[in-house]
């Protein structure tokens, strides 16, 4: 099973929510999903996300594939916790 790190859409028209989830390829954007790993909210302003690394880490560790999106929100939280620590 390819398992891949996406967004996950929720919420109304005009109003979009994302859930950061890892997901078998093959399922439909909005289908099940594996696990949720973090959330999106692009009608924040600074900093509109939250994502668990540990949690990332352990599915990009077996192989999954994030998307571009995702990907960038682990770069950034990584070099956020990186300069925290």
């Amino acid at each position: 099973m390819a398992v891949s790190l996406r967004l996950n859409r929720k919420g109304t028209k005009d109003r979009p929510y994302y859930k950061i989830v890892a997901v078998d390829s093959r399922k439909r954007r909005d289908g099940r999903f594996i696990e949720q790993i973090g959330t999106y909210d692009p009608l924040l302003e600074g900093v509109n996300y939250t994502i668990d690394l540990a949690i990332a880490d352990k599915w990009l560790a077996v192989g999954a594939k994030p998307s571009e999106t995702v990907n960038s929100m682990i770069r950034k939280a990584r070099t956020a916790a990186a300069a925290s620590a």
